[in-house]
């Protein structure tokens, strides 16, 4: 054998033992190489010694959140909600109905309140006999004025001398206001007396004095002859229509 080949074998005798010893130094005795803990280990380590594993990506929040905190993102349309825009309660019209909470014609019904009420200071009025129906006398209230004016209530009428005034017939209350414009007439009708002559304590009136719910009375013209009457004497409302005076 060479000298050569002795050297060479020496050499990589040499390099193998060098080799096992670096092994051993660093061997923990399981096989495992040690390089002590880890940085995440090192940097989650909790109060007590114990240990909290992080997850990969976590940016320090807990799965939760914090208590009280608020990790979810509000939905869409709910950023109103602090400033009371989206649901503060006031309709569209600012809590309002669309008429400002009145009614189409301001609580006071079709307006005619807004009317003189006619009398006799803005009126015609007159009297007339009637053959059908029998004992009945018509009075007839014509506008002579320039403006509206509400025809209300019905006629006190007083025959003659007497010292009471006839009752209205409850039924023939109109469905609403009669209200004449310049130039247009209402009516009532005057049930006289008793077709049938049951009557009682009748006389013959020649004058007739009639007033109306406010303002001046009207003292329309009778027959020359003048109408009988008795306790059955019945007056009707006022009436827009003539029909509806003599329908009593």
């Amino acid at each position: 054998m060479s000298a050569r080949t002795v050297r060479t074998r020496l050499l990589a005798a040499s390099t193998v033992a060098l080799a096992a010893l670096a092994l051993t130094a660093c061997d923990n005795g399981k096989g495992v190489r040690d390089e002590g803990p880890s940085a995440a280990s090192k940097s989650s380590a909790g109060p007590g010694g114990s240990t909290t594993v992080k997850p990969a990506g976590d940016s320090g929040a807990t799965a939760g959140g914090s208590a009280g905190g608020s990790t979810a993102a509000p939905a869409k349309g709910s950023t109103n909600g602090s400033s009371g825009k989206a649901g503060d309660g006031k309709s569209a019209g600012g809590g309002k109905s669309a008429g400002g909470g009145k009614s189409a014609g301001g609580g006071t019904g079709t307006g005619s309140s807004r009317n003189a009420v006619c009398n006799g200071a803005g009126t015609r009025t007159t009297a007339t006999e009637v053959s059908r129906p029998l004992n009945h006398l018509l009075l007839t209230v014509t506008n002579t004025g320039s403006k509206n004016c509400d025809l209300t209530g019905y006629p006190i009428a007083r025959f003659g001398e007497a010292q009471s005034v006839p009752p209205v017939a409850e039924e023939t209350h109109p469905q609403a206001v009669v209200t004449l414009a310049p130039g247009e007439s209402g009516y009532a009708g005057v049930l006289l007396s008793a077709a049938d002559g049951s009557g009682g304590n009748g006389y013959t009136a020649k004058t007739l004095v009639v007033g109306f719910a406010k303002g001046a009375p009207s003292t329309p013209a009778l027959p020359a002859k003048g109408v009988y009457v008795d306790d059955r004497l019945t007056v009707t409302y006022w009436q827009q229509s003539l029909d509806d005076a003599l329908s009593y």
